[in-house]
């Protein structure tokens, strides 16, 4: 396990659980104390972590941006929730443009076969999978991929999404709050985010509610700008209400 992977699970450790310890982390990631006394130093000057004796807290600031493989085992149950709610809100007929996120993976692979949709999306996952689809019309944003989320970004993507203008957005977000509306962790890909808002006629957000509170580095739209949030019932019904009060229809899966 390379230090970043590493400093990344012990974030994920700490979110989880409250707290973690230096033993336990030591053992568990099979590096000597002394790592993890390292680790956690980096991680609370990075605002990541806050130490206290024999371990850390988590700081409940800017967190590190997880890997697919890591996103999709987030809350898998809720998603599968949040993209059976989100296929009923799609028109048969129509043009989508989809954001790349795990939730909209899941979203994309209940599509009909028969489905006569246009498509755009600027995610190789998601093309992947509606490219089985023989009657549905695809296109893909091009640009510089990301391989941490594997989407397409920078100038190409952007001079591609100014000149669509689908019917429906799915947006997919790291983070939302009323106060700090959609966040993530890459300027890039917030670009690209806050292209697709701007330019669709009705935006969807899809997120589990494990995302209602965070704050990441780039905030790339309101959450005035979004029509519907599609989440889980991990979203208590007050936190429901404070997102409603700001525009948006809630839907808790």
């Amino acid at each position: 396990m390379y230090a970043p992977e590493r400093q990344q699970r012990i974030v994920q450790l700490a979110t989880e659980h409250g707290r973690v310890e230096v033993p336990s982390l030591a053992e568990d990631l099979g590096v000597t104390q002394e790592t993890v006394r390292r680790d956690l130093s980096l991680l609370e000057r990075a605002g990541l972590l806050r130490r206290v004796h024999g371990g850390a807290l988590p700081a409940g600031g800017l967190r590190l941006e997880p890997g697919l493989v890591e996103r999709d085992s987030v809350a898998a149950a809720a998603k599968d929730r949040i993209a059976k709610a989100t296929l009923a809100l799609l028109p048969e007929e129509g043009s989508l443009l989809l954001d790349a996120g795990t939730t909209v993976s899941r979203l994309v692979a209940l599509f009909p076969l028969d489905s006569t949709l246009t498509v755009a999306t600027n995610a190789l996952p998601v093309a992947a999978r509606l490219a089985e689809h023989p009657r549905l019309t695809l296109h893909l944003v091009g640009g510089r991929l990301r391989h941490r989320t594997q989407a397409a970004v920078d100038t190409w993507a952007l001079r591609d999404l100014a000149e669509l203008q689908p019917d429906i957005a799915v947006v997919a977000t790291n983070g939302f709050s009323p106060e700090g509306g959609l966040t993530t962790p890459d300027l890039a890909e917030a670009a690209v985010k806050r292209a697709m808002v701007t330019g669709a006629r009705r935006v969807i957000l899809v997120a589990d509610s494990t995302k209602y509170g965070a704050h990441h580095f780039a905030r790339f739209a309101s959450l005035e700008q979004v029509d519907v949030l599609v989440t889980d019932t991990g979203l208590t019904a007050e936190q429901a209400a404070e997102i409603a009060a700001r525009g948006p229809e809630v839907i808790r899966a």
